[in-house]
């Protein structure tokens, strides 16, 4: 049950979210792919499941990089939506996250991926129009760190998505 200030706001086109993964911890001995989050990056990540709850419309899908970190990252958001997890979004080139992203049935209508930089800072910057949200653009070319979000308007179908560009009308840094 979702709380009077989490009611759930109607969808009016496609939205694409690029969510970097929560601060991850760096315990001895554990290897990139397995690191885990930082009680930090816990309590970070939750913020952002909160906003994109508050802001956002109905996630249709997630796609989520098979790293620790990206996994509970998604967790830590309580995003209730069908997950597709997909090895290519670790360590990923804006092109390779467009490739996932291509592969997306088109009746879905609100698109997550929680992955990494500078894959997905590096697509935020690539995807961004010139008619998208001044302050959002001006704030992602500074940084996208750990837990920031971008939020896009995409006017064409999933797989057209590299050659029309998308509007970014939201860049959120979840913090508290």
């Amino acid at each position: 049950m979702t709380s009077p200030e989490e009611e759930l706001i109607p969808h009016t086109g496609r939205t694409l979210i690029l969510l970097r993964h929560g601060k991850s911890g760096y315990p001895d001995g554990v290897g990139d792919h397995d690191r885990p989050l930082a009680d930090r990056g816990e309590v970070e990540a939750a913020e952002a499941g909160r906003w994109i709850r508050l802001h956002q419309p109905v996630i249709n899908e997630v796609i989520c990089s098979t790293a620790v970190r990206t996994r509970a990252t998604l967790a830590a958001t309580r995003v209730p939506a069908p997950v597709r997890y997909a090895s290519e979004i670790y360590e990923a080139s804006p092109g390779d996250v467009l490739e996932q992203i291509a592969a997306t049935d088109s009746d879905i209508n609100t698109l997550m991926i929680v992955g990494h930089a500078p894959g997905l800072p590096d697509l935020a910057l690539m995807l961004a129009l010139p008619e998208s949200d001044l302050e959002s653009v001006a704030l992602l070319q500074t940084r996208f760190p750990t837990s920031a979000l971008a939020v896009f308007q995409v006017p064409g179908g999933w797989s057209e998505l590299a050659a029309t560009g998308a509007i970014l009308t939201a860049f959120h840094i979840a913090r508290r």
